[in-house]
C-alpha cells in the first residue's frame, strides 16, 4: 500500500524518503452533523488509505514545502508559513502550522511530501481528514493519536476553513479492526463499539466540497439556533446538549428554517446513543430501523440529502436491507447499507436492486462496494 507514494516521492525529487504514513478514510454509522454541535458520532475506518511519503528540502530551501500527489501533476511549491496554497496541498502547510507551534517541526524548516490515496475525494469518505492524519503522522510520528487527531483537525478547521467537527480526524487516528467509535465530541470521551456487520458503500459519483457552502451554512444555522435557546437555558453551549424531552419547547422557541435543523440534531443525538447500544447488544435490526430514520431526518429536516442518495436509501428498503442511509454530511457523495447474510436482503439481492433503480432513476451505475471496520493511523516502513 505504501509503495505508490513512496516511488513518487523517489521519481520527483531524486531521493527516497526519510518516513511516510498513512490514515483511513472513514464511514459514519450514524450521527450525522452531531459533531460539531457537541453530540455523539459512531463511525468506522475503513479499508481505503492516504499514504504521506515525507522527506527534507533542498540545502538552503528555507521554509519551503514541495508537495506532491499521484492525483495531480504539478508539483506544489509554497512557503508554508507565509502562505497557504489553494486546494489539497493547503491541508498539508496547515498540518506543517500545526505542528510548528508544538515544536514538532523546525520553525524553518523545509520539507517534501508524496501523497497517494485510494480514498475517493468528495464522496462523503473523509478523504481531506486522512490527507492531514498522515502527513501529521509522518511528520510528528511520536505524537499519540489524540494529538494527531487534534493536529489534523486544526489543519483543516483553521487553516483551510471548513467548519468540520472533530470526528474525521479521530475515527481517522484511532480507528480499531472490526469496531466502530462512539465518540462524544463535546467531552472527548471515546469508546470502542465491536462492529462486524456486512455493509455496503454505494458512491453515487456526485461530488461536494466542503469548503463552501452547504456545510457552512448548516453550522451557522445551528449556531443561531444556541443563541436563541439560551434565553430558556442559558446555561447551554452546545445544540446537542438540549434535553430531547424538551422537543415541543425547542419548537416554540424556533422559527424555520433553524427550528428543523435543530430538532434533527437534538432527535440524531438521542439516535446515536440508541445505536451503540443495539450494536453492543447484537441487535442489527433495530440498529438498521435508525439508519433509516436517520437518513429521512438528512433528507427532510436538514435538508443534506440528494436525489442519488434518495434513490439508493429507497432501493435499499424496498429490497430488504436492514437499513441504509447517506454518510458524510451529504450533498452528494455515498449512502451506506446495512445488509442480510442470505436470502431476502442480502449483499447480492441489494446491490442489484439498486444498481437497476439508479440506472432508471440517473442513466448510469453507482459504485457498489464492501466495507468493514479498518484499523487508523500507522507509520509505513520505507
Amino acid at each position: 500500500m505504501p509503495r505508490p507514494a513512496i516511488d513518487l516521492f523517489h521519481e520527483t525529487f531524486g531521493t527516497p524518503p526519510r518516513g511516510a504514513a498513512s490514515a483511513p478514510g472513514r464511514v459514519n454509522l450514524i450521527g450525522e452533523h452531531t459533531d460539531y454541535n457537541g453530540g455523539p458520532v459512531l463511525p468506522i475506518a475503513i479499508a481505503q488509505r492516504t499514504t504521506a511519503a515525507i522527506g527534507p528540502g533542498a540545502a538552503g530551501d528555507t521554509g519551503m514545502l514541495e508537495a506532491v500527489s499521484t492525483r495531480y501533476e504539478k508539483v506544489v511549491r509554497v512557503k508554508w508559513q507565509e502562505e497557504l496554497p489553494k486546494g489539497w496541498a493547503a491541508y498539508i502547510a496547515g498540518v506543517l502550522r500545526e505542528l510548528w507551534s508544538l515544536e514538532a517541526v523546525p520553525r524553518n524548516g523545509s520539507v517534501r511530501i508524496a501523497i497517494a490515496s485510494d480514498v475517493p475525494v468528495g464522496a462523503g469518505l473523509s478523504s481531506s481528514a486522512a490527507l492531514a492524519v498522515a502527513a501529521a503522522k509522518a511528520l510528528a510520528p511520536s505524537l499519540t493519536p489524540r494529538q494527531i487527531a487534534g493536529v489534523a483537525f486544526r489543519a483543516e478547521h483553521d487553516h483551510v476553513g471548513v467548519r468540520c467537527g472533530v470526528m474525521d480526524q479521530t475515527i481517522a487516528a484511532l480507528g480499531k479492526r472490526e469496531h466502530a467509535l462512539l465518540f462524544e465530541c463535546a467531552s472527548l470521551e471515546a469508546t470502542q463499539i465491536p462492529f462486524g456487520a456486512r455493509l455496503l458503500l454505494v458512491d453515487t459519483g456526485k461530488r461536494h466540497d466542503l469548503s463552501g457552502g452547504g456545510l457552512n451554512r448548516r453550522r451557522a444555522e445551528c449556531e443561531d439556533a444556541v443563541k436563541r435557546l439560551r434565553v430558556d437555558l442559558p446555561e447551554l453551549v452546545w445544540l446537542a446538549s438540549w434535553p430531547a424531552e424538551w422537543l415541543a419547547r425547542l419548537k416554540r422557541a424556533l422559527r424555520e428554517p433553524v427550528r428543523s435543523r435543530a430538532v434533527h440534531v437534538v432527535s440524531e443525538t438521542a439516535r446515536t446513543r440508541f445505536a451503540a447500544q443495539l450494536l453492543q447488544q447484537g441487535k442489527l435490526k433495530q440498529f438498521g430501523r435508525l439508519l433509516y430514520e436517520s437518513h429521512e431526518s438528512c433528507r427532510r429536516l436538514y435538508e443534506c440529502s440528494s436525489p442519488e442518495l434518495d434513490t439508493v436509501v429507497a432501493a435499499a428498503k424496498r429490497a430488504g436491507a436492514l437499513g441504509a442511509r447517506l454518510t458524510g454530511a451529504g450533498w452528494g457523495g455515498a449512502a451506506i447499507v446495512l445488509v442480510r447474510e442470505r436470502g431476502a436482503g442480502s449483499r447480492e439481492q441489494v446491490g442489484d436492486a439498486i444498481h437497476r433503480a439508479f440506472r432508471r432513476a440517473h442513466g448510469r451505475e453507482p459504485a457498489i462496494s464492501t466495507v468493514s471496520a479498518s484499523g487508523g493511523a500507522r507509520t509505513e516502513r520505507v
